[in-house]
């Protein structure tokens, strides 16, 4: 039924959730799971401000590395799970539509994790999962973490 599965990952604790769900199905269809994590656009959206001096260029590299870590954590936890595992860092990107794109590029399923906001806070952010899903031209697993 699936045979590539792409688990979206923000290295948050719902993501690793999320992955446990992601790493069952791909063992339990024989599938290659797809990991990715996307670093967003980091410059200022409306130029630098005058009389500041930031380095755009280092705040990318690290957040980057950051990814590179996520995504070779979640790999490292697949494989040891026996399933075939592949990896990508997306630079420069929306979160929801690099998401939405890879699911353009043979993916037959999308898990992913839900922050499960709320109220205002969900109003004014919007919801990374919720546009994926409106998005999406294959399945979306939405996993929640479990209250505490």
């Amino acid at each position: 039924m699936y045979q590539d599965i792409l688990f979206p990952t923000d290295g948050s604790d719902g993501a690793e959730y999320a992955l446990d769900h992601a790493i069952d199905l791909a063992g339990r269809y024989d599938a290659t799971l797809h990991v990715l994590h996307v670093v967003a656009d980091v410059w200022y959206p409306t130029g630098e401000p005058e009389g500041v001096d930031f380095d755009y260029t280092a705040v990318e590299q690290h957040l980057q590395d950051r990814g590179d870590r996520v995504v070779a954590a979640a790999a490292d936890r697949a494989r040891e799970a026996g399933v075939d595992c592949e990896t990508e860092v997306t630079v420069g990107r929306t979160p929801h539509s690099a998401i939405a794109d890879a699911t353009e590029a043979d993916v037959d399923l999308v898990v992913m994790a839900t922050h499960g906001r709320r109220g205002l806070g969900r109003l004014l952010m919007g919801s990374v999962t919720e546009k994926v899903l409106r998005l999406s031209t294959v399945p979306v697993l939405a996993v929640r973490m479990p209250e505490e």
